[in-house]
Parts: structure tokens; C-alpha cells; sequence
């Protein structure tokens, strides 16, 4: 029952995350459509929700986490899910149940909406939005799928919404230009509802601004106040120094998440203004235990020793710059990338931040989506790399740990979709 379940939603309604293109299904009139349905669940609880190029999937964690310490039952809907469907739709850290995705998905099929073809996003948000009113959540965190404006999430009137930062990402939707993204992820801020952006220059910070003062909403900007005045790694965590809540030591230690983490707290300030119950302790306790209390994966994540090896979510330009600056403060001898990416990405780019010296181990993601190890290793052989093509990452890692020394880097990242075969095939399969 449960694989046929999954089945359905993945493999009968439209899906980009396995079709790309085809699975896309821009607009907003489904969405509204199963709402009804349902009669508008989401109005039942307080939102925040979130968007942004990169970060957007840590800082809804983090808030989330901080969220549950403050005494809040906090609902989570984020994605895609690395192991298991059910990672997307949490409450307090506790994944959905099978028996509720059975049941739920069967219902539908029972009465399916006369005239609309739900995609797969827009069928697991409605979920969402349905299983946090029956469990009775005190605040949801949303985040978008893919840009704002036209997400199937963007029914909600989110009491706050965070815009993490812009970067080129799937312009083919979005618009070809940071402007035209940025517009489009703008489309999440509401008439009269604060907004809260991570870091925003030049035409994006215009983009945000001119909205912001369209639609009343009171704007902020945490790269101007910076919350987070320092940070060093002290005993496998990130320590931060903050203007207003002490010192906060981050369960997640990838250098970049310092932006994250600045958002986040600038988002806190605001939330206290809204009357929400905020103590410094709970932001703490939040902070240090987001793995804990979210299961949050595939940030910066340790997954081996002698060699250290390490795989990250990155999957674009702007979060393949964050990955190499993280890259710089490692101290190691070789680097070994096990790397594989969707067909849709400028793969090229990202390659180009590459030292050459960096060994090679091309592989790809079992989806359609994915560019092939062959077709990625052709690329970069053009462009001055060695490396073996691989048709699994099990493999490719495989490969990797044996050719690397004790004093070695071992990488393996460029796509979500190769993270989540590597997790699964590691046993990381969150219960």
C-alpha cells in the first residue's frame, strides 16, 4: 500500500524534481482549487514562509527548532526529502505517518477534483497544510518549492516571510536576469505582513524595497544590523557571537550557514515585536539542537573519518561559492570530489571553481533529471579534469575512499538528488 501510494505521487502526477521541465506547473488556480477542498487548513494556524536561491532549507529548520524550544507545536514542510517522502511534513521533528499519507492520498483518489490535474507539489503542500490543522500547530514554517510568486505554497498570508538571498537559479522559470528572480520570489510578501531578507544588494535590494513599500509591509534587512558579530568552530560546533542573544553555539558548522544563522535571529527580533513568546535560552537550546530536534541532513554533514569525508547540498553556482570557501579552511593533502548534477544546471560554472588538481569521480542521481556520469565527465575533461564515470554514487564513493589517504578530502555533493542515494545507501534512513 505504501509503495503504491508513493507511486501515485511520484510517478502519476506531474513532478519536477523528476521530469524538470514537464513536471513544472506554474499558477496558483490548483492550488486554491484543493484548498477549498479542504477548507482552507492553513488559516487554522500562524505561518512563516520562506524562499531564497540558497539557505532557505537550514533556516527553516533553525527556526523551526528555536520555535519548539519556546514552547510552540511547530509544523515543517520543506523540500525535496533525502530518504524518506515523509521528511517534508513534519511536526515537532516527528515525520508524517504512512498511515496518514495512505489514507489522505486515498481519500483523494476517492474524490479527485473535477477539472484539475494536481502536480505532485501541489497535491504534498495541500497535504501539509490538511495535517498540521489536525494536529494542531501553533505555527507552520513553510518553504517554497521553486521561486515564490507562482509556488503552490504562496495561498498563505504568512504573518512573516524571509527571503534567504537571490542567486541565478532555473532561469528557464524564474527570468534570466537577478531582477526578474527576485521579483519572482518577492511574490511571497504580503499586503501589511513583515518581511525579513537575508542579504540583498544593488537591483535585488530595489526589487525587495519597491514591494516591501507597495504592499505596506515593513521590511528588514539583516545584513544591515547584523546579528551575528563573530563566529569560530570551538569543539565541533559553530560559535556565535550575537548583538542581543549572547553566545550561540550552532549544531550546523558550515561556515556559510553564518548568513543563515544571521537571517534567523534578525527574523526572531521581529517575531518578539509580534508578541511572540522569545527567551535567549530557547533561541540557544535551538540552535544547538536543530539536528536534534529537526533531523535536518546534507549540510555540511560529516559522514566519515581518515578520510574526512563530507557531503553538502549545494547545488548551484552561488551555494557551489559557499562550498568552496568551506573548502579553503579544511586542512587536507588531496581533494577527492565525488560529484553528479542535474542536467538542468551550469554545471560548467560550478566546475571552474575547481582546483585542477582536484581527483575526480563522476557519477549520477537515478533520475531522469540527471546529467549522465558520461556527459558530466566529457565536460569536464574538456575543461581540464581527470576522473573515472561511475553509474551510482555507492560506486563512485567506493572509489574514492580507496584511492584516498588517511590525511585526503572526501567531497561528495552537486545535487540533492545524489546526496539523498548516498544517505539512503549510508542507512540514514530518519525514523
Amino acid at each position: 500500500m505504501w509503495e503504491r501510494t508513493l507511486d501515485y505521487l511520484f510517478n502519476q502526477r506531474p513532478a519536477f524534481e523528476r521530469q524538470g521541465a514537464s513536471g513544472y506547473k506554474p499558477g496558483l488556480d490548483t492550488s486554491y482549487a484543493l484548498d477549498k477542498v479542504y477548507h482552507e487548513p492553513h488559516k487554522r494556524y500562524r505561518i512563516i514562509h520562506i524562499a531564497g536561491t540558497n539557505g532557505k532549507g537550514s533556516t527553516a529548520h533553525l527556526i523551526a527548532s528555536c520555535l519548539q524550544q519556546c514552547g510552540y507545536r511547530v509544523g515543517l514542510f520543506t523540500s525535496p526529502h533525502f530518504v524518506d517522502f515523509r521528511e517534508r511534513i513534519r511536526v515537532n521533528g516527528k515525520k508524517i505517518s504512512r498511515n496518514y499519507v495512505m489514507q489522505w492520498v486515498a481519500d483523494y483518489r476517492k474524490n479527485p477534483i473535477e477539472g484539475y490535474e494536481p502536480s505532485f507539489f501541489e497535491l504534498t503542500s495541500t497535504m501539509a497544510f490538511d495535517y498540521f490543522a489536525w494536529r494542531n500547530v501553533n505555527v507552520a514554517v513553510v518553504e517554497t518549492g521553486l521561486g515564490g510568486r507562482l509556488d503552490s505554497t504562496n495561498i498563505v498570508t504568512p504573518e512573516l516571510s524571509i527571503i534567504t538571498n537571490i542567486g541565478l537559479e532555473h532561469q528557464q522559470f524564474l527570468g534570466n536576469t537577478l531582477e526578474e528572480i527576485a521579483s519572482e520570489k518577492a511574490g511571497i510578501i504580503k499586503h501589511g505582513h513583515p518581511v525579513v531578507i537575508g542579504n540583498a544588494d544593488g537591483v535585488v535590494r530595489d526589487v525587495f524595497e519597491r514591494e516591501a513599500k507597495r504592499l505596506y509591509a515593513d521590511i528588514r534587512f539583516a545584513q544591515d544590523k547584523p546579528e551575528v558579530l563573530s563566529a569560530k568552530h570551538v569543539d565541533g560546533v559553530l560559535r556565535l557571537e550575537t548583538r542581543n542573544y549572547g553566545n550561540l553555539d550552532c549544531e550546523l558548522t558550515g561556515d556559510y550557514q553564518v548568513e543563515n544563522c544571521n537571517t534567523v535571529l534578525t527574523a526572531f527580533n521581529m517575531l518578539k515585536r509580534m508578541k511572540y513568546r522569545v527567551k535567549e535560552s530557547a533561541l540557544r537550546e535551538g540552535f544547538a539542537r536543530v539536528v536534534e530536534n529537526t533531523s535536518l541532513m546534507g549540510r555540511w554533514m560529516k559522514i566519515g573519518t581518515k578520510p574526512l569525508t563530507v557531503c553538502d547540498s549545494a547545488h548551484n553556482p552561488p551555494g557551489f561559492t559557499q562550498v568552496m570557501k568551506q573548502l579553503k579552511l579544511e586542512r587536507f593533502d588531496k581533494l577527492h570530489m565525488v560529484l553528479g548534477f542535474m542536467a538542468d544546471k551550469n554545471v560548467a560554472e560550478m566546475l571552474d571553481m575547481l582546483p585542477k588538481s582536484t581527483l575526480m569521480y563522476f557519477t549520477q542521481a537515478q533520475t531522469p533529471r540527471s546529467l549522465k556520469a558520461t556527459d558530466l565527465q566529457r565536460i569536464a575533461t574538456g575543461m581540464g579534469f581527470q576522473g573515472e564515470a561511475y553509474d551510482d554514487v555507492t560506486a563512485a564513493l567506493a572509489a574514492a575512499r580507496q584511492a584516498a589517504g588517511e590525511s585526503d578530502l572526501v567531497y561528495i555533493g552537486g545535487s540533492m538528488y545524489v546526496l539523498a542515494e548516498l544517505l539512503k545507501s549510508l542507512g540514514y534512513d530518519d525514523q
